[in-house]
């Protein structure tokens, strides 16, 4: 159906929560539309705006890692939906992302109630595109649906009070379905076809007993290029001599290096570590070695495969060892990874995991996100999860083992962290989905 001209603010915010962080911004004009145009109401400027695949793959800068293409009209008055979003598919790198408008097929007739009212040429009936045929549609181009966000509820301004009640019903659960404008988002499903490199920081704060243990059950990674950069934070226990000593002697074919943090908490070490890392992937391993480190290679191969570009540990799928985690702690990490799932309106299994991989390239402009929205989590994980969430990377859950701990003690505090991690939360609630 057409889109009831102008858009609702709400939809422009969605839209520009994806469009600011992009390397590039481009259009492909799928059909004539009303004045303005999308591409007009985001400030594209007519010369990146093109007709077909073919015109969009040369506008696409050669070094633009994570273009932004815009669907400039109604997916549902595409003659051949499958043809165009196969081409798309092939045009695109795999750092770049799809973004469109839907508009509810539920509520056509009003839309051509609203054109008559106006006196505007009628359109040919489109098709129904729900969204499970969507998902089916996408899955056949070997594209992805990574986001899928209501947008607004209320088609007109009334005033202001359209924008507020676009705004309230956004952050509130069980309104999926009435939405009438979602914003999508979908992600090219591609596999590398040469091996990237691979930088793995492992953040370590009184971890002396462990050290060796995780230098020595990292997998080997062969034709990869490695790195490993230990970040010591403030230890007492000998920590930052083990690791020199184990840089010394640890015979692995990569290089292996190691700061001291100035700073403190575990987010402000892995951001020191990131700082210094020169790999095209980025990883992080707790150096407690609870999550066994010859697991980052599932890792690397589920990024590499092309199953996601942000692969996420979750320890809560299998069974753990015990002693593991206290009872209270699964039970916060259960809760955390539900509510942070409602926020950004993507499930996930495990929030609180250490061992992530992401790429170095979306890892900067997760820099870019955290200076905007604010730089206030202590470990570091709300702050890589939140941007990948809305940047569309296609966060993966991929289960781990949970060992108990053999050396030390947690140096993570149940309540205190927590209610931080629920400040959090809320933040996200009211900045996010409100």
């Amino acid at each position: 159906m057409t889109a009831l001209k102008p858009l609702p603010k709400r939809v422009i915010k969605e839209l520009q929560k994806i469009t600011r962080y992009a390397s590039q911004i481009l259009a492909l004009r799928i059909q004539p539309s009303d004045t303005p145009s999308l591409s007009m109401v985001l400030g594209i400027p007519p010369s990146s705006v093109a007709e077909s695949a073919s015109q969009l793959a040369s506008a696409c800068e050669l070094d633009a890692q994570s273009p932004c293409i815009i669907l400039d009209g109604s997916l549902t008055h595409v003659p051949d939906l499958l043809g165009t979003l196969s081409d798309l598919h092939a045009a695109i790198p795999r750092g770049g992302r799809i973004v469109a408008v839907l508009h509810s097929p539920y509520i056509a007739w009003l839309a051509d109630a609203t054109r008559r009212a106006l006196g505007r040429e009628q359109r040919a009936p489109g098709t129904f595109l729900t969204e499970a045929a969507l998902r089916d549609v996408a899955k056949l181009s070997s594209l992805e649906v990574v986001r899928l966000q209501p947008a607004a509820f209320i088609p007109w301004r009334l005033g202001g009070a359209g924008d507020v009640i676009n705004s309230l019903f956004c952050a509130l659960p069980f309104f999926r379905r009435l939405a009438t404008h979602q914003v999508l988002v979908l992600r090219p499903k591609k596999a590398e076809l040469a091996p990237p490199s691979l930088s793995i920081v492992v953040p370590a704060r009184n971890e002396r007993g462990t050290i060796n243990r995780v230098l020595g059950d990292l997998p080997a990674f062969p034709g990869v290029e490695v790195e490993v950069i230990f970040v010591e934070g403030h230890s007492h226990d000998g920590t930052w001599a083990e690791i020199q000593d184990a840089i010394a002697h640890h015979g692995r074919p990569w290089r292996v290096r190691a700061f001291r943090q100035p700073g403190i908490g575990k987010g402000d070490a892995v951001r020191l570590g990131f700082s210094h890392a020169t790999g095209d992937l980025l990883a992080i391993l707790d150096a407690d070695a609870t999550v066994p480190p010859e697991c980052l290679s599932r890792f690397y191969d589920a990024y590499r495969s092309g199953a996601g570009d942000f692969i996420n540990g979750d320890r809560l799928l299998y069974p753990m060892e015990p002693g593991a985690m206290r009872p209270l702690n699964r039970l916060g990490n259960i809760f955390f990874a539900k509510a942070v799932g409602f926020v950004l309106d993507c499930p996930l299994g495990d929030t609180l995991c250490g061992t992530k991989l992401l790429r170095r390239h979306d890892y900067e402009r997760m820099r870019s996100w955290r200076r905007d929205f604010g730089n206030f989590d202590p470990f570091g994980d709300f702050e890589l999860l939140f941007p990948a969430a809305i940047f569309g990377l296609g966060i993966v859950d991929l289960p781990v083992p949970y060992r108990a701990r053999t050396y030390g003690e947690t140096n993570i505090s149940r309540f205190r962290h927590g209610w931080q991690l629920l400040r959090m939360v809320l933040v996200g609630l009211l900045r996010i989905r409100g």
